[in-house]
């Protein structure tokens, strides 16, 4: 006997479709759940809402075959063969992300072919790989933040097996999986849930319509993303979730679920006996995200910093347009660096007003995850281009110097660690002639509107901007690509093995600057940055026992003086 469920409070009517099969109705209960036991039911199922004859998807269905449109199919979490037993977790304190996206990671773009590929990120030294979202949307391949079934793997990247298939290799490898989870809006096309329930409020954000946290109903759509939560966690075995844009989930109840959802994963990891994380995605450079509950915060583990790829960004390329414009000097860096947050209660250009709070000097710097380049920085640029189109090799290794032994959590995004030279463009592939059309559209107004010439903006539906942003492996052939890998390899090991760099206290980070140099000092280790195009020296607070990294040859020291040619950095210990 199998039973079905589903939440649909304002239906009259619900009837449990089974292809090939006579239609069963199924009984109301007070809390707008519907049930019905079927002998032998399954595997493949939808749901017809009162009269209407339209097949619809179970909104928490774990398994979409047949793509979003079509029927569901039971899926047994228990059926999969682990093999990590042993497995005890990856904590973010100390550890390196690593973003990548399963559909251009690879040609191949699937989890299986991602799994021939994680010994090359063993030998980076990463500790967790941070998978963009592959919950199922329309078409076949995407960013992965038009999903619409919250509990399904995309099944063109190998379905609930594949991935289960990837982050049990993972795991073999002692690399830990992040998977980055989106719940402020349902994707354009293949949205049923809302025809079920009251799943959106009336406000809308940049992506459609909010999630109705706080309005009738409110309790089992926050139920419906805590479980899909729990889900990753538990049954999938990823070791932590990236929230996307929490800034887009509008929420007036006393406990907002960002807390909610930091209670039942701590509830969850005490259980499991492994660290799991939350990691925000926000703009609002609110540091009660990442304060413990206890100290009257939501009690998250860690949040992107968009500060912090800003301050080196404008730094290393001089771009200063939109939201750059307050950046781009070394006295923003050495803020970021030994504050956190640049806008901390200071005045946004951008915005036009004041911005963001400042972070207690308490708060771990190991909370902020930090960034050369990711999806976004580098995908919402008009050609998708980054930023080894345009720096030398020379200032790419300084500025993976200044993020690599900053007192935050790191992260690279795929490729950057052998400079590829592949684009990563915004691309779609919805089968819908006007969605399609609309997307591509409003693509080229929005970049022409910041000057960007129609024409240079690539079609999002070109099959041929989805191939051009496929990482181009063969890369790792060619010397100057082997040289900056090598030169990655080094660095990150070299954290590893120095407490003076993964110490997160944000207090004890001294920064000064001069004339196009920066000097950080981590305990007794000094990182010196000459950005200039002429080599420059740098009189340092202590004598010199020895170098331990040179981004760049002809570094040379003179007791309590580095010389340093153009664009190059070097670490030291006193």
């Amino acid at each position: 006997m199998t039973e079905f469920t589903v939440w649909a409070p304002d239906a009259t009517r619900v009837r449990l479709h089974l292809p090939g099969a006579a239609d069963h109705e199924m009984r109301a209960a007070a809390d707008g759940w519907w049930r019905v036991d079927v002998p032998g039911g399954g595997p493949d199922y939808a749901f017809l809402l009162d009269d209407d004859e339209t097949p619809l998807p179970d909104p928490r269905s774990q398994w979409q075959p047949a793509g979003v449109h079509g029927p569901s199919r039971l899926y047994d979490q228990s059926a999969f063969d682990w093999t990590d037993d042993a497995w005890t977790g990856r904590q973010l304190p100390g550890g390196i992300l690593y973003e990548l996206h399963i559909g251009t990671f690879t040609p191949e773009g699937t989890f299986d072919a991602a799994i021939d590929r994680l010994d090359h990120l063993v030998a980076l030294g990463v500790d967790l790989i941070e998978l963009l979202p592959v919950n199922a949307f329309n078409g076949e391949h995407n960013w992965g933040y038009d999903g619409v079934c919250w509990y399904a793997p995309h099944e063109p990247y190998g379905g609930p097996d594949g991935l289960k298939r990837l982050i049990d290799a993972a795991h073999a490898k002692g690399l830990g999986v992040i998977l980055d989870v989106v719940y402020n809006h349902f994707g354009p096309s293949g949205a049923y849930a809302p025809r079920f329930g009251p799943y959106l409020a009336e406000q809308s954000n940049t992506w459609g319509r909010s999630v109705n946290l706080d309005g009738p109903h409110s309790d089992e759509v926050r139920r419906y993303i805590i479980d899909s939560v729990l889900m990753w966690l538990r049954d999938y075995h990823v070791d932590g979730l990236r929230l996307d844009a929490v800034h887009a989930l509008p929420d007036s109840r006393a406990v907002p679920l960002l807390e909610e959802l930091a209670v039942a994963v701590e509830s969850l990891s005490t259980h499991l006996g492994r660290p799991l994380s939350l990691i925000a995605e926000s703009d609002l450079n609110d540091p009660r995200l990442i304060t413990p509950r206890e100290a009257g915060g939501f009690g998250l583990h860690a949040q992107w910093n968009d500060d912090a790829h800003h301050a080196l960004h404008t730094l290393l390329t001089g771009e200063r347009q939109g939201y750059y414009s307050d950046f781009g000097s070394l006295e923003t860096l050495s803020d970021v660096l030994t504050g956190g947050f640049f806008h901390a209660g200071t005045w946004s250009s951008f915005r036009n007003r004041h911005h963001g709070r400042a972070l207690d000097p308490r708060v771990p710097g190991h909370r902020l995850v930090a960034y050369l380049q990711n999806h976004d920085q580098i995908g919402n640029r008009a050609t998708g281009d980054r930023i080894s189109s345009s720096l030398s090799p020379a200032l790419l290794r300084v500025g993976a110097v200044l993020l690599l032994t900053s007192p935050f959590t790191p992260m690279l995004f795929m490729g950057e660690e052998w400079a590829a030279s592949t684009p990563w463009q915004f691309f779609t592939s919805h089968p819908e002639p006007e969605l399609a059309a609309a997307v591509a559209q409003g693509r080229r107004r929005e970049f022409e509107a910041h000057g960007w010439p129609p024409g240079d903006v690539p079609d999002p539906q070109d099959p041929q901007t989805f191939v051009r942003s496929r990482l181009d492996w063969a890369e790792l052939d060619k010397p100057e690509h082997r040289e900056m890998l090598a030169f990655y390899q080094r660095l990150i090991a070299l954290r590893r093995s120095l407490p003076d760099l993964s110490d997160p206290r944000l207090h004890a980070v001294s920064v000064q600057h001069g004339d196009q140099f920066l000097l950080m000092r981590r305990g007794e280790t000094l990182v010196v940055a000459n950005l200039a195009g002429r080599g420059q020296g740098v009189s340092l607070p202590g004598v010199v026992r020895r170098v331990l990294l040179a981004s760049g040859e002809g570094v040379t020291v003179m007791r309590d003086r580095i010389q340093l040619p153009a664009e190059t950095a070097a670490i030291v210990a006193l």
